[in-house]
């Protein structure tokens, strides 16, 4: 689903500011439907270790490199959680690269 910035804005608000929220919302809005790293905002370079987490939580990997041995490389794309709490268990959630 893609967000498209509607200009018939209601005469009693400030049309420049109102403008300027809907385009930073519909920014947020389209970048999660591409699937943009850049507008997810649970996106880390490692599993949680603070905060409170329910399990099937999912954080997305934001610099995600190949790893292991030849045959066997893997990408891991996020993590999720297994068992809620603070902070929760975390797992891998690996993609295999074909190399």
């Amino acid at each position: 689903m893609k967000l498209s910035l509607s200009q018939r804005i209601p005469p009693l608000f400030n049309r420049n500011v109102f403008s300027l929220l809907f385009t930073d919302v519909e920014k947020a809005v389209n970048g999660l439907a591409e699937g943009r790293i850049v507008s997810t905002y649970n996106a880390s370079t490692a599993a949680p270790t603070t905060g409170t987490w329910a399990q099937g939580d999912f954080v997305k990997n934001s610099s995600p490199s190949e790893a292991g041995a030849g045959g066997s490389k893997y990408v891991v794309i996020g993590w999720i959680c297994t068992v809620a709490g603070t902070p929760g268990t975390w797992l891998q959630c690996r993609t295999l690269t074909g190399n």
